[in-house]
């Protein structure tokens, strides 16, 4: 079996700190890196699906190794050094004999 290449990518989470004196929300963002996540070009059919049901074009696909505990719902995501962001909610699966359990997709955002 041939080996899955796996890379590390950075997901920038962002919480809520305060408000500013005009009562706007004030978020404070983190960094955290996730390594051994696979990125792959997201297939034609998804990009269609993604678009028609979001409007939101999908250009890759990240699998979530398991034991992963971070938001990545609605998040930044850096992959190869460019800004991406989540569309939806991960898909997880409960069972795979694979390290990775689950998956998003992401979007080209700047």
């Amino acid at each position: 079996m041939a080996l899955i290449p796996t890379e590390t990518v950075t997901l920038i989470q962002r919480a809520k700190t305060g408000e500013d004196d005009f009562g706007a929300p004030v978020y404070e963002e983190t960094e955290t890196e996730v390594t051994e996540a696979v990125v792959y070009p997201t297939s034609a059919q998804d990009v269609t699906d993604t678009l028609n049901l979001t409007g939101k074009k999908s250009v890759y696909t990240v699998c979530i190794p398991k034991g992963d505990t971070n938001t990545w719902d609605n998040t930044k995501v850096i992959i190869r050094g460019k800004p991406y962001r989540t569309i939806g909610v991960p898909l997880v699966l409960t069972t795979t004999p694979l390290p990775w359990n689950g998956k998003i997709e992401v979007e080209r955002y700047e």
